[in-house]
């Protein structure tokens, strides 16, 4: 009886790095990728507290890992330890995806490259129009860091539980950006539905309608929606959230989170294999993991 391991000297390691890690679908989605495309890589999830990251990343190094992708609570804890960053990453603070690049550990953050493909359909519809952003952490800066950058909105709305921290993301990027049509509020759905209509983009940053509290939503209010908006949440599973569910019931055009989620996964993946992911499969095996 012969015996032929798919992994052998030659296999590329990627991974995920934070703390907790058994949420994450990454390691999916990247092997699944792999398959597909017959390359030699294994995408593995480290569970690493952030007393320890930076033994880990030494520790990583010294494996010759290829990279690995960042999540929390370690995406602004890791910034002092890399040698180079990118640009998006200088302006937002946070990485989500490291390159070793012989022994170089390089910074980029994707999440950007998932906003900009998710709403590249809309381009148009975006230039100098009014948003309303739902959240504000670190999804917050990358959505924010993309709308100013690649769709040249013309005033953004920053809604959060706390308002103070609302009012620090505003002035976080008033000086970063040198955009100044901020607007703040504190997340109370009956007062925000003209806020709401008046948006011709809504992005829900936040966790709130996540699985398995898939029943939470920013709002509730169906008249917060209507005909001819883009509503948009960073959330993928389950795929449709009731966010989306009550935009779409009002005419709404909704973008989901999986889309970002795997381009955001394809911008790694090309950075750490100079191939592009096969998406359209990628998304599809996805889904049937998901709630729909």
């Amino acid at each position: 009886m012969q015996f032929q391991n798919k992994f052998n000297h030659n296999t590329k390691i990627v991974g995920v790095i934070g703390h907790p890690i058994k949420h994450s679908y990454s390691p999916l989605m990247h092997n699944v990728a792999f398959e597909l495309a017959g390359l030699n890589f294994i995408y593995l999830p480290f569970d690493v507290p952030a007393a320890s990251l930076k033994d880990s990343l030494k520790g990583m190094t010294a494996l010759g890992m290829k990279g690995f992708n960042v999540t929390l609570p370690l995406k602004e804890k890791v910034l002092p330890l890399l040698k180079d960053v990118s640009e998006e990453v200088n302006i937002i603070g946070a990485v989500n995806t490291i390159v070793n690049d012989d022994g170089i550990l390089r910074g980029f953050n994707t999440d950007v490259n998932g906003v900009v493909e998710s709403l590249a359909p809309y381009k148009d519809e975006l230039v100098g129009a009014k948003v309303s952003v739902i959240g504000a952490g670190g999804a917050t800066r990358s959505v924010i860091y993309a709308l100013i950058r690649y769709f040249k909105v013309g005033h953004i709305n920053i809604i959060n539980r706390t308002e103070q921290t609302a009012e620090s993301m505003k002035e976080y990027f008033s000086v970063k950006m040198l955009f100044n049509e901020f607007k703040a509020f504190p997340l109370v759905p009956p007062d925000l539905i003209e806020t709401f209509r008046d948006s011709k983009l809504i992005v829900n940053t936040t966790p709130m309608g996540m699985y398995p509290e898939a029943d939470d939503s920013a709002t509730t209010n169906k008249e917060s929606f209507m005909k001819g908006q883009i509503v948009f949440d960073v959330v993928y599973n389950p795929v449709k959230t009731k966010l989306l569910r009550l935009a779409e019931q009002q005419g709404a055009t909704i973008v989901t989170g999986l889309r970002m989620f795997v381009e955001q996964g394809a911008k790694s993946y090309e950075l750490w294999t100079g191939e592009q992911m096969p998406k359209e499969k990628v998304l599809l095996a996805l889904k049937s993991y998901l709630v729909s």
